[in-house]
C-alpha cells in the first residue's frame, strides 16, 4: 500500500481510534488550540509530506466541527500531504440539497464548495440524505451504506411476521432495499407537515396487524417523525414496533419523545457520537466498514465489491 496517515477532528476521535485498530496504524497528532474569542487553529504535529492523509470528522451540528475540517484540510495542503481524503461519517447540510421554495441557500452545494476549494482530492461519506449530492463534487466520492451493518442487526433479531416500514414516502426507496434483502412486505407512511420538525399526521399504506415492524430511516432528528409512525403502527395492531436509522443527530426534545413513544428500541450507527441518556437508544459501530474502505483506496481495490449493498 501506499504511505497513508490518519487524523481525526475532535468530536470523532472516538470513531477515528476504532477505525485505526482495525486497520492496525496509529491516528496521526493533531493538535488545534482554542483562543478566547472563540477562534481556533489547527497544526500537525508529525511530517505529512507525500503521504494520502485521511481525514475523519463528522460534520454534525455545531458549524465548529465543519470548522476544523476546513482548516485540518487546508493545513494538509500546506503541509505538501500527496493527497486529502476527507472522510465524513454524518455529512451535515445533507437536509437543504435543492430550492423547495424560493430565496433559499442550498447548503449541500455550499458544503461541498467548501471542502473542494479547501482542497479534498476524495471524499468518504455515508447514507447522504440524497444520492444527488455526489453530483455536487468534483473529486471522487465513496458513498458507503450505514445497511451494511443494520440489516445483519435486524437479521440477529429472529423476528417472525418481520415487516420494513418507512416513516414517510421519501424514504421508500431505502425501505424497499431493505424488505428485498430481508425478503419481508413493505409498509410506507404518508407524513404531512404543519412546519419545519413539526408533523401534523400520519397515514400507514399497509397492513401491519400482528406484524413486528422495523422503521428504517436515514436521520433522526427531533424525533418527531419516527416516534408518530410507531405509535400510529401499534394503534394499527403491530405486534411490535423497533426503528433503524444510519445518523443519531438526536436534537432535544428526541431523547424524551423516543422513551415515551411505542418504539421498544432505535438503532442507530455510530457516525455521530450519542451522549445523552435514553434506555431505547443503542449504537452499532461503522468502524470496519470504513476501515475497509480505507484499505481498499489504498490498494487501488474495488470498494463496492468489498462493500457491497
Amino acid at each position: 500500500m501506499r504511505p497513508y496517515k490518519v487524523f481525526s477532528g475532535t468530536k470523532s476521535r472516538y470513531l477515528a481510534d476504532r477505525i485505526c485498530q482495525h486497520l492496525d496504524c496509529p491516528l496521526g497528532n493533531l493538535i488545534i488550540t482554542h483562543f478566547a474569542d472563540g477562534e481556533f487553529t489547527v497544526s500537525f504535529e508529525e511530517s505529512i509530506r507525500g503521504n494520502d492523509v485521511y481525514l475523519i470528522q463528522s460534520t454534525f451540528p455545531n458549524s465548529d466541527n465543519l470548522m476544523e475540517l476546513l482548516l485540518m484540510i487546508d493545513a494538509a495542503k500546506r503541509a505538501s500531504a500527496k493527497s486529502i481524503i476527507a472522510v465524513i461519517p454524518y455529512f451535515g447540510w445533507a437536509r437543504q440539497d435543492r430550492k423547495d421554495k424560493p430565496r433559499t441557500a442550498i447548503g449541500a452545494k455550499l458544503v461541498a464548495d467548501m471542502l473542494g476549494v479547501a482542497g479534498i482530492d476524495r471524499l468518504m461519506t455515508m447514507d447522504l440524505h440524497a444520492d444527488q449530492i455526489q453530483g455536487f463534487f468534483d473529486v471522487p466520492v465513496d458513498h458507503l451504506y450505514g445497511s451494511l451493518v443494520l440489516i445483519d442487526y435486524i437479521k440477529s433479531l429472529n423476528l417472525d411476521n418481520l415487516v420494513i416500514a418507512s416513516p414517510d414516502a421519501g424514504g421508500s426507496k431505502r425501505a424497499a432495499l431493505y424488505s428485498k434483502k430481508l425478503d419481508c412486505p413493505l409498509v410506507l407512511c404518508h407524513k404531512t407537515r404543519a412546519r419545519a420538525n413539526v408533523v401534523s399526521s400520519i397515514q400507514i399504506i399497509g397492513d401491519v396487524s400482528g406484524k413486528n415492524v422495523v422503521l428504517v430511516d436515514d436521520i433522526v432528528d427531533t424525533a418527531g417523525t419516527i416516534t408518530k409512525a410507531a405509535d400510529e403502527m401499534l394503534r394499527a395492531g403491530a405486534k411490535s414496533v423497533r426503528a433503524v436509522a444510519s445518523h443519531c443527530v438526536m436534537s432535544d426534545p428526541a431523547s424524551d419523545r423516543v422513551q415515551n413513544s411505542a418504539l421498544e428500541e432505535i438503532v442507530f450507527t455510530d457516525s455521530i457520537p450519542y451522549s445523552q441518556k435514553c434506555a431505547k437508544v443503542k449504537q452499532i459501530t461503522i468502524s470496519q466498514m470504513f476501515a475497509t474502505a480505507i484499505s481498499c483506496v489504498q490498494a487501488n481495490e474495488s470498494v463496492s465489491e468489498r462493500l457491497e449493498f
